[in-house]
């Protein structure tokens, strides 16, 4: 860590809420935003054609709080809404925060820290951190909180650092509001959001945007977004009902990757692994063979070296048979013994942090799938 360090107390901050027929969450949510210890905040909210009475609760807020700048417009997607928000933003960093989720008091105040610590905005331009899982409780019980499956496993040599160097951040959830990023970073890079119906993994191609044109990452492994899980299977269930979604957006990875120069090995495994396991989901939920994925799943899987894919260790030897069907290729010979040790190593970390049992049906339903 730097021994000095650039004060961030009056740094301003505008935290994005892209909002759309939230009403059941949001005051919740704009609460815990509100109750943050660094006050210097912009809070933009951004209604994306709510047809529900968020408007009116995000209207509520802001006129008890003059932080607040509203925006409303017609329903256009999740990734429009952050855009719009960002294009509006006033301040130095950018947070985005959804309309479900919640954060801890202390957030945005510790990665601050954690940037003054090496420069602050003359030398970071994205602050990474861990964040919460939280699954609600059965009939109406106590919600259940685990750690994320990053926490405790980025450990760059030296901060700031490249994302190949903390690849764990590539290897899971994209979790791209655990983060803040430097206003001016974004703009200068021209980084927004693919413009797509709905929320549309819209995530996806921002987590390469921002991750892999900087060399200026930082990370502190002290977790304060509450991010609010509804089931386990949810990419399943929404490649059932929107099966193109994950590898277009995949696509839309690569091609961000491409276009960033990602040359790192280590960066190109991980977006072969997240490629394999979308082919994955999607042939789960619809068929390999479904007229409407066909095409899309063999124009995914030329996009990959076969012999990254067939050596790799962390894509399931069930992606790695998929991955030859659809290329044509004779699947590997080799057994998975890389593969099954790591699948121990996953399953020993989910036991410490989040419990037998929650590892146990994590891991399981992975399985299932062909993935973990």
């Amino acid at each position: 860590m730097s021994s000095t360090s650039t004060p961030t107390e009056h740094d301003l901050v505008s935290v994005v809420i892209p909002i759309f027929n939230v009403e059941a969450t949001l005051d919740e949510c704009l609460r815990s935003v509100e109750s943050q210890t660094h006050r210097e905040l912009e809070i933009v909210c951004v209604i994306d054609g709510a047809t529900d009475g968020s408007a009116a609760i995000a209207r509520e807020h802001a006129a008890r709080d003059a932080r607040y700048v509203i925006i409303e417009k017609p329903n256009e997607g999740y990734g429009a809404s952050c855009n719009r928000g960002i294009a509006v933003a006033r301040g130095s960093w950018i947070a985005l925060v959804e309309p479900d989720d919640v954060v801890e008091p202390g957030w945005i105040g510790g990665l601050l820290t954690c940037a003054a610590c090496y420069g602050g905005t003359a030398g970071v331009d994205v602050v990474k951190a861990p964040y919460w899982r939280v699954f609600p409780g059965r009939d109406g019980g106590t919600p259940t909180r685990v750690s994320c499956p990053y926490q405790g496993r980025v450990c760059p040599d030296s901060q700031p650092f490249a994302v190949g160097d903390g690849i764990e951040l590539m290897l899971h959830h994209p979790a791209i509001w655990s983060a803040l990023y430097r206003r001016g970073y974004l703009v200068e890079k021209g980084i927004r959001f693919v413009e797509v119906p709905g929320a549309g993994w819209a995530d996806n191609p921002f987590l390469v945007d921002t991750l892999c044109r900087t060399d200026r990452i930082v990370y502190i492994d002290q977790p304060g977004y509450c991010y609010r899980e509804r089931d386990l299977d949810e990419a399943e269930s929404f490649a059932a009902r929107s099966p193109r979604v994950p590898l277009e957006r995949w696509n839309d990875m690569m091609d961000a990757a491409a276009l960033a120069g990602v040359d790192d090995s280590r960066v190109l495994d991980a977006l072969a692994l997240r490629g394999v396991n979308y082919a994955l989901i999607t042939a789960n939920a619809v068929g390999e063979d479904a007229p409407e994925v066909r095409d899309l799943i063999k124009d995914s899987m030329e996009r990959l070296d076969a012999t990254l894919v067939f050596r790799s260790a962390l894509i399931s030897p069930a992606g790695k048979r998929l991955f030859a069907r659809v290329r044509g290729l004779e699947p590997p010979r080799t057994g998975g013994i890389p593969y099954y040790a790591r699948l121990a190593r996953e399953a020993a970390y989910r036991v410490r942090t989040g419990g037998l049992s929650f590892a146990l049906e994590t891991l399981r339903r992975r399985r299932r799938g062909g993935r973990v």
